[in-house]
């Protein structure tokens, strides 16, 4: 673009004087745009939430609710957003709005107007309204009890034709390749991985949910950006004979949706993966690029034995993620290199679950995540077993040792137990302020039994 600008609430506005990491929620505040609030600044709260129009997997314009808080100026160039000042026609306030007010669902109000943002992108999905829709706000004053009500009031009412609907009819071109003084959005790897030689210091950015959380607290605001969120063909999933591809730039929210059919467990992960906002942006590639030991999807790619596929300049060769993890926040991945996309093999097991234990059930950094996946044959013994953890090591692990002892056993309880000691004896977890050593060490014992119960009640059938 030649003169980087965006849309706010229908008015096209020149970003060229804008810094590229100052979040959107900072640059509404300094415009006295102060209806979107801050309250968290982490993407936990929703109080900043505002909508972005965007496309969805067949190109079709929708709206989606995300966290102002999180989003960097240099990502917005090119986009549309609405905030909660523009949803009122002539004083006549939105259906979303004025099911607030009648449902008594404002307190202290300070919460309002991300509920009403949620509510107003759910509005227009054409789906019934639940809870589902509100997950990523957090209120301290009404109990849900009134914000649920104006919920179920809404699905009672009709959906209008009004100028927000005929906007979606309009359609989304794809956004354009854009530069806001060192931020990068490139179009196509190629063009992300030159601009990688270029500025080798630079770093990848993509949903921005990760990285977000250090540039609205100062850190990290003079380095050279170069961001994949615009690179269609990270974007795809595909499925092949063996594998399913999944593009590095999908989001969390379109793995639960567009995968849960194929692979149940992720039913299992997304629920207290974030909130809804935070999973619209977050990305499969930048949960494995951060390489946290406490990354949810990293124990459950483990057990699915999932291969990386790294891309340069070069070409691609694949790492399987077993062998991807070096060390603390260290992988496989090059300077020169980037996650372009996962392959998960097309048989996983149905006998999979997936367990997170936080200090509290949602939007929470895990204690212990764990991902267990047997094969079993007619007479129940063993014939594959895959244990992965996060939390309990430098890197998310598999206990292949463990594993393999238990390959053509009955699962009894004696080898249940067994295992729970295997398990322990295997792992060297480290004591910090969210839990000790010795309670991890239980809970992943635990968990196994847990997990063992609980394929014991669902009768699974091989």
């Amino acid at each position: 673009m030649t003169t980087p600008t965006f849309q706010i609430n229908g008015r096209t506005v020149d970003l060229s004087d804008s810094h590229p990491t100052e979040s959107l929620l900072r640059w509404l505040k300094a415009r006295h745009l102060t209806g979107t609030k801050e309250g968290c600044g982490d993407g936990d709260c929703g109080a900043c939430t505002v909508v972005v129009l965007d496309r969805d997997a067949e190109g079709r314009a929708r709206y989606v609710s995300v966290n102002a808080c999180l989003l960097p100026m240099g990502a917005m160039v090119g986009r549309e957003v609405l905030t909660v000042e523009a949803l009122a026609t002539a004083g006549e306030l939105h259906p979303v709005q004025q099911a607030m007010v009648d449902a008594g669902g404002s307190q202290c109000g300070y919460c309002t107007p991300g509920f009403v943002m949620s509510l107003f992108s759910a509005w227009y999905a054409d789906l019934p309204l639940s809870d589902h829709d509100i997950e990523g706000n957090l209120c301290r004053c009404t109990g849900y009890r009134s914000i649920r009500t104006a919920s179920d009031q809404l699905n009672s009412l009709p959906r209008g034709e009004d100028r927000f609907r005929a906007r979606l009819r309009e359609g989304m071109p794809r956004l354009p390749a854009a530069e806001l003084h060192g931020y990068f959005s490139p179009l196509v790897i190629d063009d992300a991985l030159v601009l990688k030689q270029q500025y080798a210091s630079a770093q990848w950015i993509a949903g921005a949910t990760d990285l977000g959380v250090l540039l609205g607290r100062g850190k990290g605001t003079d380095s050279t950006y170069i961001a994949l969120d615009r690179i269609a063909e990270m974007q795809r999933i595909e499925r092949q004979d063996a594998y399913i591809m999944i593009g590095a730039g999908v989001t969390l929210a379109r793995m639960e949706h567009e995968l849960s059919d194929e692979l149940p467990v992720l039913c299992d992960v997304m629920p207290w993966f974030a909130a809804k906002q935070v999973r619209q942006r977050a990305t499969l590639g930048g949960n494995i690029g951060s390489a946290s030991p406490i990354g949810d999807l990293l124990p459950l790619l483990l057990a699915l034995d999932a291969e990386i596929v790294l891309r340069s300049l070069q070409g691609e060769r694949l790492v399987p993620i077993a062998e991807y993890f070096t060390g603390y926040r260290q992988t496989r991945c090059r300077d020169d290199e980037l996650i372009a996309a996962v392959l998960v093999p097309r048989d996983a097991p149905r006998q999979m679950r997936f367990y997170k234990i936080a200090k509290r059930q949602t939007d929470d950094i895990s204690i212990v995540a764990a991902c267990f996946a047997l094969r079993l044959d007619a007479q129940a013994r063993i014939r594959s077993a895959r244990l992965a953890f996060g939390g309990v090591a430098a890197t998310p692990i598999r206990l292949p040792v463990v594993e393999a002892a238990m390959l053509d056993r009955e699962l009894s309880d004696q080898l249940v137990e067994e295992i729970a000691r295997r398990i322990a004896a295997s792992l060297s977890p480290l004591d910090d302020h969210r839990a000790s050593a010795d309670y991890r060490l239980t809970l992943c014992g635990n968990l196994w039994r847990r997990y063992v119960d609980d394929l014991r009640s669902a009768e699974v059938s091989v």
